[in-house]
């Protein structure tokens, strides 16, 4: 009796153990068929296949039904996971409150994004004082009938009765300007077209702009952006009236913007190429050219914040990778000229604002914000204190009012605006959301790992409180790690059901962002991007080896470079990983400065079209590094149809590729969204389908049981 009830206790552990380990079937995925063409191409001497170049023509019929067949595919098997539905659901209940960002104050009125909750797109609102009667200004929603319209605010007149705006369709980089009138409302006849990467920087009764010439309309959103220039435009004219401030055929792959310092005495042209960028300047006047060179070269990058007394207030990284602010003399700009405000710290000296008369430098101390106040000598007069380690950001003020707003934000922190005071030191509250879920419940910690080169690389780790090391919790590790962005902390109602569910969140903060300044930053990119990938990989490992995971339960997510982190680590290390989320993925390293907008990232990256760096991208290039008879991971590709950045054939060359040489059972999935692009303006309702989509993908195929 005793031996057949311990058989019995066997055998039901066993069961047990089978049934944890395979909670959900997952079914075998039969894929579309996809047609190879017999392309390559001859790189100094070693000849790279492409056969599915074809896929590259977006407007192309077979294009579009592969498309469709593909997508087919993938709602088919995203809408049979059983819980799908549940986490969209409780996605549209935690997103369901009022949020407002961006306040902007324009003279005696402040205008400020706010959504109910659900909107597709945030509405612009207007008041007059700060007690005033809300107002709408614009809403985006009705301009289309799915949402996928977006309004972003640009600059208003000095004398603060006009505002510009861009709208943008379709979640593309190309927008109008359009102008209105604050007071009363009034949209002006004023459009301006062609636009892509500008502002409106206003004199006297118009605004400077940039533009790109009007794009074929078969190319509009794969070919080339080349010669982006300047021009003015004076209210009440055509667009063919405007005045043409700058251009340069000479080079045609450069970008050139301008701005005004708040004197309005000068003209200031950046000419970015690469990593970094050119600035000239010139007394403001509608005259052709006139530029004279400030800084030229683009090995650095150095910024006009301010001008006073004659003096040019720059924020520089020039001698200091982590940055400092100067004061030059126009007339004798050379460095040692030079008088030094505030030095270089073993801080990033993110930006330095000018406002109220003061002068607030925003560093960031291992990746958490801090805010200084100093005078124009540079002598600090006090520091505004954050109630948590976090993230913030200066969000409107001018120089000659005493009177700034900031937002603040944390990873348990909800995202709230101050209104603060220069000349009391003292803030309030502008707006803190109510949310429907306790933030309390959940825990943020910092970590530092060791990278493969014995670097100390930070990252922050989010889970819900009483979370039990065991090694059997579904992880999500997100990544960047390039173009010198500083991923720092955030509050995200996308990530809380996920949290609920048991699940660890995690940020690696690579190098080759700018969380340490320039020398984080090139100490990933160009011949040495290799190291963000170690960094990463080093991450997940670090998060294996504390049991927050294991590679049974691990998945990896990332958007545009953090696509191509993502393309690369799993095809660098496929046994690590159960589930890869690449979205809008630079994933052909060989061909990405071929297509609008990709040749500014030669800087970043390097070219193919060099033989060095060739052999350097060809290396981790993720459509290249796919191999036959591996099993990869189970992986979810997003892109969408109007990405005009990061165009979607670098997705649907890396879903083919891998479709084709998957050995594993792990499915290999697109997911093709319509009327978006590279993630700005997207409606919520397409967000929350997608994060739904996401969820539900990484839960499924790591076996999470879901509430």
């Amino acid at each position: 009796m005793k031996n057949s009830i311990y058989f019995l206790l066997i055998v039901f552990l066993a069961i047990s153990c089978r049934n944890n380990a395979t909670l959900y079937d997952v079914p075998v995925v039969k894929y579309p068929s996809t047609k190879k063409v017999d392309v390559s191409d001859n790189f100094f001497g070693t000849v790279v296949s492409d056969p599915y170049r074809w896929l590259e023509n977006d407007t192309a019929m077979d294009v579009g039904q592969w498309v469709k067949e593909q997508n087919k595919v993938t709602f088919g098997f995203l809408e049979k996971i059983p819980f799908r539905n549940k986490i969209k659901t409780r996605l549209e209940e935690i997103y369901n409150y009022p949020r407002v960002s961006n306040p902007l104050k324009v003279g005696e009125y402040y205008l400020y994004y706010k959504n109910d909750g659900l909107q597709n797109q945030s509405v612009i609102y207007v008041k007059k004082g700060i007690n005033g009667t809300e107002e709408v200004f614009i809403d985006p929603n009705k301009l289309s009938d799915n949402g996928t319209v977006a309004i972003t605010l640009t600059g208003f007149s000095k004398n603060r009765k006009y505002i510009g705006y861009i709208i943008s369709s379709a979640g593309s980089d190309w927008g109008e300007i359009h102008i209105k009138e604050i007071a009363t409302g009034k949209d002006l006849p004023d459009v301006i077209k062609f636009v892509k990467f500008s502002g409106t920087s206003w004199w006297h009764d118009g605004f400077f702009y940039s533009r790109f010439p009007q794009p074929d309309k078969e190319k509009e959103l794969t070919g080339v952006n080349k010669f982006q220039s300047v021009y003015y435009h004076k209210l009440g004219d055509s667009q063919e009236k405007d005045i043409l401030i700058f251009e340069d055929k000479r080079h045609p792959l450069r970008y050139h913007n301008v701005y005004l310092t708040e004197d309005e005495k000068n003209l200031f042209l950046l000419v970015e190429e690469g990593d970094g960028y050119e600035l000239h300047y010139k007394p403001v006047d509608l005259k052709k050219d006139g530029f004279k060179p400030l800084f030229t070269g683009f090995d650095h990058k150095s910024l006009v914040i301010d001008v006073e007394n004659g003096l040019f207030y720059v924020l520089t990284d020039i001698d200091a990778p982590n940055y400092r602010l100067v004061a030059l003399d126009p007339v004798k700009p050379q460095k040692g000229n030079w008088k030094e405000i505030i030095p270089e710290s073993k801080n990033l000296l993110e930006s330095v604002s000018p406002l109220g008369g003061k002068l607030f430098a925003t560093y960031i101390k291992d990746v958490s914000s801090r805010l200084f106040q100093y005078d124009y000598s540079g002598k600090f007069e006090n520091e505004i204190t954050f109630p948590a380690l976090g993230t913030a950001a200066l969000l409107y003020g001018m120089k000659e009012e005493s009177e700034f707003g900031y937002s603040f934000t944390s990873f348990t922190y909800p995202t709230t605006i101050y209104r603060y005071n220069v000349k009391t030191g003292k803030q309030d509250i502008f707006f803190q959301p109510a949310l429907k879920f306790d933030p309390a419940n959940f825990e943020a910690k910092q970590v530092f790992y060791t990278s493969k080169d014995s670097t100390k690389v930070p990252m922050f780790i989010v889970f819900k409180k009483g979370l039990n090391l065991n090694s059997n919790n579904p992880a999500l590790l997100y990544g960047y790690g390039g173009f010198d962005i500083s991923v720092t902390p955030s509050f995200s109602v996308s990530i809380i059901p996920l949290l609920e569910n048991g699940a660890v969140y995690a940020v690696a903060n690579l190098r080759g962002g700018n969380e340490y300044g320039e020398t984080w930053h090139k100490a990933g990119m160009l011949l040495k991007k290799q190291t963000v990938f170690d960094d990463f990989i080093s991450a997940a490992e670090y998060l294996i080896k504390e049991k927050y995971t294991s590679s049974a339960k691990l998945g990896i997510n990332g958007g545009s470079n953090g696509g191509l982190l993502i393309g690369a680590c799993m095809t660098q290390r496929p046994d690590l990983f159960k589930v890869a989320i690449p979205e809008v993925g630079v994933m052909d390293m060989l061909r990405y400065q071929k297509f609008t907008v990709g040749f500014g990232w030669v800087g970043e990256f390097g070219s193919s079209d060099d033989s060095v760096n060739f052999k350097n991208l060809y290396k981790y290039s993720p459509l290249h590094n796919i191999k036959p008879a591996v099993d990869y991971p189970a992986t979810l590709i997003l892109t969408s149809d109007h990405d005009d950045r990061v165009v979607p054939a670098h997705s649907f060359k890396f879903a083919a590729t891998l479709q084709e040489k998957q050995t594993g059972k792990n499915p290999v999935l697109i997911r093709i969204e319509s009327q978006a692009g590279h993630g700005a303006g997207k409606p919520i309702s397409k967000f929350i389908e997608a994060t739904a989509d996401k969820w539900a993908f990484l839960l499924f195929n790591t076996q999470t049981p879901v509430k």
